[in-house]
């Protein structure tokens, strides 16, 4: 587990879990977690056209989940934002679909693409994951006050010159990237659950917004490097683990705060 070759894996889940994590706080306070599902399936088909076309998969992933970023935001000018988040998730899947048939590799890539497979990460992944696992919280925490008032009390955000419009783009770009880089270890279906399981799990353990921000960072970096040693172990997908240990931590944080007194 602690093969030398387990290196940049172990580096990637930890620099995915940080931005996921913060990310993550974010998409439950904003109550975007309809959109944090479906940024990942529109970075979808960016991973398999990499494929087609022989390029690195981060660029196929950012390429396509920032045009996703960009569809939503046109598609909510007519539509309401459920139905443009719906619409932007069919038509990136069907073109994911086209791309993978196209490339000739459909049941090994699919699998690989929506449900992770972090012992599949090399050195050519590490560049990204350190841009994002970086980048990312810096640039939250940079805007952490804008994007909390905006998010729990907007007309007063409003007043103080703050642009929803322009936060929630901001916002959306650095959500698009960080699951470009976190596909890898959840999967398109999965990685949602790395941002919203901790985040979700932070809030009912504590109220004040940079604690929360703290335990949701903390716990998606524990969720992440058990899923990756699990994974290890047992030879099932990461996303299994992602998905049922960001479950788990949740499940067991309600039942904290309702025994709490």
């Amino acid at each position: 587990m602690f093969e030398p070759y387990m290196l940049d894996a172990w580096i990637v889940a930890t620099l995915v879990a940080l931005a996921a994590g913060c990310a993550g706080y974010f998409v439950v306070l904003r109550g975007a977690g309809f959109a944090a599902h479906a940024l990942p399936m529109a970075a979808f088909p960016g991973a398999a056209l990499a494929g087609l076309l022989g390029i690195a998969r981060f660029y196929g992933l950012a390429v396509f989940a920032l045009g996703g970023v960009a569809g939503l935001a046109w598609l909510k000018r007519a539509q309401r934002p459920d139905a443009a988040t719906a619409l932007v998730l069919v038509a990136m899947l069907g073109l994911g679909a086209l791309f993978l048939s196209l490339s000739g590799q459909y049941s090994n890539a699919v699998y690989a693409l929506l449900f992770g497979q972090i012992l599949g990460v090399g050195a050519a992944d590490l560049p990204p994951a350190f841009g994002i696992g970086i980048g990312v919280p810096v640039v939250l925490l940079l805007c952490f006050r804008p994007l909390t008032y905006s998010a729990l009390v907007p007309d007063l955000a409003a007043t103080r010159g703050l642009s929803g419009a322009g936060l929630d783009l901001l916002f959306l770009g650095l959500l698009a990237v960080t699951s470009a880089v976190a596909l890898p270890i959840a999967g398109a279906l999965l990685v949602f659950t790395l941002m919203v399981g901790p985040a979700a799990a932070a809030r009912n353990l504590v109220r004040a917004p940079l604690p929360a921000l703290g335990v949701s960072i903390i716990l998606a970096l524990l969720i992440a490097w058990a899923a990756l040693a699990l994974a290890y172990l047992t030879g099932l997908p990461s996303g299994f683990f992602v998905g049922t240990l960001s479950a788990a931590a949740y499940l067991a944080a309600r039942l904290t705060r309702r025994l709490s007194p």
